[in-house]
């Protein structure tokens, strides 16, 4: 037992006026840069929200995870299908598909207004709605002393002590405040801002999710995205170590540094790899209009190719759904791309369950299981303690 353990932790103010600039200075040209060609990439696309649907599914997946989730991007997307589970893996996916609300809310609302705190609460009202942890006040910012440590530990085992309830509204304040002014540069703004946001750690549940739902929502409000669609969870799952070590050395040691410069890093390589990816999902969209029309022949194709896109596991009903095509039409296309090997059956249909249908191409861009090179190239058939 230490006294750090015991103490409730006090926020830096902010700006912040310590860091080690030079340390950060390189970091901060090439992270920009890096942002900055992808952001590009986005404006370019005619539609991002469609094309990149399955991308926002996995960021549900990836940042639920960090926190303990267990269901994958097609399991979520199975389960809109009509595929049932039981109860553990539904609470999973519940949990996933309110991610993805939170996410869709928050990019219509900075539309035409500012980063709130009120903002935060209703995501988090989203976010808990009929998961675990929905009696954990949702929508609202803690009246009561929390703390982190081993499942059921007492406040004198714990690791970390964020701030007094008493004092918790003056921090958010503050911390609001600090995302309407400037900083030295806006991604190490974004990092300090989600640092400082989990270590005030404002809900009883739900804090790591919000807090990486803000990094694409300050962005985007501070005008360094074109569409509030860049996600870290990738990079931060893949390196949770490291993420908890860093938050926990600002809370113990004051590294601030060492936490921006970690942040800073992530963008680098997340906007590097979600150049890519974005690249091959733009490349296969162009080769499926063109391959959809000449299999099809059909006026309805770019309906068709963009609710692929959009869902990429569905069921007839689905289709006819989004695109308004006729329940008749529909079963005509799903045969004609099922013979071209352009859709695969996922789960056949039995008595009035329908089947289940997979444009497997785009699954595997979105969760980077396939080398670009080979994105859009034809297949061979197949048979059916976290802050």
């Amino acid at each position: 037992m230490t006294a750090i353990a015991m103490t409730p932790y006090e926020p830096q103010p902010l700006p912040l006026e310590d860091l080690d600039y030079k340390a950060l200075i390189a970091l901060v040209g090439e992270a920009n840069a890096a942002l900055a060609r992808y952001s590009g990439l986005l404006q370019a696309m005619v539609n991002p929200a469609v094309l990149l649907s399955p991308i926002t599914d996995q960021e549900a997946v990836l940042s639920s995870k960090i926190e303990g989730t267990q269901a994958t991007l097609e399991e979520v997307l199975e389960h809109e299908a009509g595929q049932t589970y039981d109860e553990n893996k539904t609470q999973d996916i519940r949990e996933v598909l309110n991610y993805r609300r939170a996410l869709v809310l928050a990019r219509e609302q900075l539309q035409d207004r500012p980063l709130r705190l009120s903002l935060l609460l209703h995501l988090h009202r989203i976010l808990m709605d009929s998961v675990r942890g929905q009696n954990k006040t949702p929508g609202e910012f803690r009246k009561e002393q929390n703390w982190i440590g081993r499942t059921g530990c007492k406040i004198d085992e714990a690791t970390f002590v964020p701030p007094s309830p008493l004092r918790l509204q003056d921090h958010l304040q503050a911390w609001e405040a600090y995302l309407a002014g400037p900083d030295f540069d806006v991604l190490a703004q974004t990092a300090i801002a989600h640092a400082q946001f989990e270590l005030i750690h404002p809900f009883k549940d739900g804090n790591g999710r919000i807090g990486r739902l803000l990094i694409p929502l300050l962005l985007f409000a501070k005008g360094r995205l074109s569409s509030p669609m860049f996600y870290l969870s990738q990079y931060l799952e893949s390196h949770r170590d490291e993420y908890y070590a860093r938050l926990q050395a600002i809370s113990k040691h004051g590294d601030w540094t060492g936490w921006i410069a970690f942040f800073l890093q992530a963008i680098i390589e997340q906007a590097t790899d979600n150049t890519a990816r974005v690249q091959d999902i733009m490349s296969l969209y162009s080769t499926m209009k063109d391959r959809v029309r000449t299999v099809t022949r059909s006026q309805h194709t770019a309906q068709l190719v963009d609710s692929l896109f959009a869902k990429p596991i569905f069921r007839p009903s689905d289709i006819s759904e989004r695109t308004e095509i006729p329940k008749p039409t529909t079963h005509i296309l799903i045969r004609q791309l099922l013979e071209d090997n352009i859709i695969q059956v996922m789960r056949e249909a039995s008595g009035r369950r329908p089947a289940i249908y997979v444009f497997p191409r785009l699954l595997d861009i979105a969760e980077g299981r396939r080398p670009a090179s080979q994105a859009g190239t034809p297949q061979p058939k197949q048979e059916s303690l976290p802050l």
